[in-house]
């Protein structure tokens, strides 16, 4: 028969985990949270007005919890589905009918996909309204813009991928746009010398003059590699600054 760990060898393991003594002191909750792995990305103080949702509306937590709801449930609708132009569609049917659960994740990823876009708006909005953009913070709100800019850019690049007459279209439209915008469009004004429709924003998000089997792919890799990446770091970031910067603003822009 094996030997029962002794009572004190447990403690030990415990205290070598918290690293800290089981006190309930303030000087011991900051060292809990600075201490320890699972708490140290949180603030060891928050002020009263953070968790007031009069003021935060959640705005931000929720920004990121619907982005991890649509990064896990992507990654499940990965394993289904095909970024080419003869299996596209023929996936999303068979991922609405065939697959155990299909749809249901299809419709979570879509549905948490649009109210991300709807939450980020209403966050910066906050923000603003606040003035919690001012100073120290003017840095971090750059950051949100650009957090902004890539959720809307996910937004477009996966439009594409069920890949019916829809969202064709809509690709079309907004890739004529990119091809009438000011420098890099060959459109567009202030076009660089030399910038056809071959070689402007437009031909290098379709990869060709139309939308098609070139476009699918990259808008794929996209959306599912480039711009989900960036997001993670541009939250890691974000999250970062907001300690950095002194927590959550107050109601009249303080700390």
């Amino acid at each position: 028969m094996s030997e029962e760990a002794p009572p004190g060898l447990v403690k030990e393991v415990v205290r070598s985990a918290l690293r800290v003594e089981n006190v309930d002191t303030p000087r011991n909750r900051v060292l809990a949270v600075a201490h320890t792995v699972w708490l140290h990305l949180h603030p060891t103080k928050v002020p009263r007005h953070a968790v007031r949702f009069s003021f935060t509306w959640g705005a931000g937590g929720i920004s990121f919890l619907l982005f991890l709801v649509t990064l896990v449930t992507g990654v499940a609708l990965m394993f289904v589905y095909r970024p080419t132009p003869e299996h596209a569609w023929l996936d999303m049917k068979r991922l609405d009918f065939d697959v155990p659960f299909g749809m249901l994740n299809r419709n979570m990823h879509r549905w948490a996909a649009h109210a991300m876009v709807i939450v980020v708006w209403v966050h910066l909005l906050r923000v603003f309204l606040t003035g919690s953009y001012k100073a120290p913070r003017q840095f971090n709100w750059v950051v949100g813009v650009g957090l902004l800019t890539l959720t809307m850019l996910l937004s477009f690049t996966g439009y594409l991928l069920p890949w019916d007459q829809l969202s064709m279209w809509a690709v079309t439209v907004g890739t004529n746009m990119a091809g009438a915008a000011p420098v890099v469009g060959h459109e567009g004004p202030f076009a660089a010398p030399g910038l056809t429709d071959g070689n402007d924003l437009r031909a290098l998000l379709l990869g060709g003059p139309t939308v098609g089997g070139a476009a699918l792919l990259r808008f794929y890799i996209l959306h599912c590699i480039a711009l989900p990446l960036a997001l993670g770091l541009g939250c890691i970031l974000h999250f970062w600054r907001v300690r950095r910067d002194g927590g959550i603003s107050g109601p009249k822009g303080g700390a």
